[in-house]
């Protein structure tokens, strides 16, 4: 088979082992993979793979079961998506059945790509760890990409008002159109986030650079999960602001969590999210699709940070 590997800061489209099917797992012939900034990270040699896991690119990613091993209920020829440590930017992968949802009703191959790792990011950070209770206000950094975008209909969804912070006034009508309250454009200046809260839960990609902003604006007893450093990993902040608010500060990482808890998370998202698609109060948030021989192009263009939404590759044609 072929895969996409990073190699010194760009990747390649080359030839691999077609991997083997355990008992328990499952064989997917894939379709198309969705692309996430840990992709970046991995290309560019800062993110490598957990021990184990593959070196091939891809989080995620969605196809048609081509192989069944013994001891998983899954069928040949299911239409699948799935979570990975890696390995989805290929022409096939293996993964755990435990791993794997259906593909919503309604909804292509392509699109399926595009929801799995951002719904279980967002489900285990705001819904399980920051235990976020219906009418709580939550603030989302980044919040058109696709992490963000997730967040915002899931928190409409079950009853959450929530605020942005964007890098444009467009990415910000791009959030009010999928229900955000509001929010700032950076350019602007982010202390306008001052007058819309204070915020019950941040979910934080950014890291350093706003670490002061986040205790000045979460509210008494709030949960600040911060779940990337885009901003910086060194930070100064006052740490009375956290026991006076009685903050709860959470580090929180996805690929590295062992199968077990990531199969108890699939069994939880398929229960709570995945009949919200079937009934069309969440939507995929596809902003554009490349062709794996324009791989390259694809990862330059969710680095250009004017991506809304989610960039998916595109393996297989025949397969939508």
């Amino acid at each position: 088979m072929k895969a996409l590997q990073g190699v010194e800061g760009h990747v390649e489209w080359r030839e691999q082992p077609s991997p083997t099917c355990d008992v328990g797992q499952v064989k997917i012939r894939v379709a198309a993979a969705g692309l996430n900034r840990a992709d970046l990270m991995q290309r560019a040699g800062l993110y490598p793979p957990p021990p184990g896991a593959s070196d091939i690119l891809g989080l995620e990613c969605a196809g048609v079961i081509s192989e069944v091993g013994v001891g998983s209920s899954w069928q040949v020829g299911d239409r699948v998506c799935t979570l990975l440590a890696g390995g989805g930017m290929a022409e096939e992968v293996v993964v755990d059945g435990r791993h794997v949802l259906p593909v919503p009703e309604g909804l292509s191959l392509h699109e399926a790509a595009a929801i799995v790792e951002v719904y279980a990011t967002v489900w285990l950070n705001l819904f399980q760890l920051a235990e976020l209770q219906p009418g709580e206000k939550v603030l989302l950094h980044a919040g058109a990409s696709g992490i963000g975008s997730a967040a915002i209909q899931l928190c409409k969804a079950f009853g959450n008002p929530t605020w942005v912070s964007v890098g444009s006034a467009e990415r910000l009508a791009y959030c009010e159109a999928l229900g955000a309250q509001g929010g700032v454009v950076r350019g602007d200046g982010l202390e306008g986030l001052k007058d819309l809260g204070p915020f019950d839960v941040i979910l934080d990609p950014v890291g350093a650079n706003y670490s002061e902003l986040n205790l000045d604006v979460v509210a008494l007893d709030g949960r600040w999960v911060m779940i990337g450093l885009m901003g910086g990993r060194q930070a100064q902040f006052d740490l009375a602001k956290v026991l006076s608010k009685r903050v709860r500060l959470q580090g929180s990482t996805l690929r590295s969590r062992d199968d077990a808890f990531k199969a108890d998370l699939l069994s939880d998202l398929g229960q709570q999210v995945w009949p919200l698609f079937t009934e069309g109060r969440l939507k995929p948030q596809l902003a554009k699709t490349f062709p794996i021989a324009d791989a390259e192009a694809a990862f330059e263009a969710l680095a250009s940070n004017q991506i809304s939404g989610k960039v998916v590759l595109v393996i297989d044609e025949t397969l939508s």
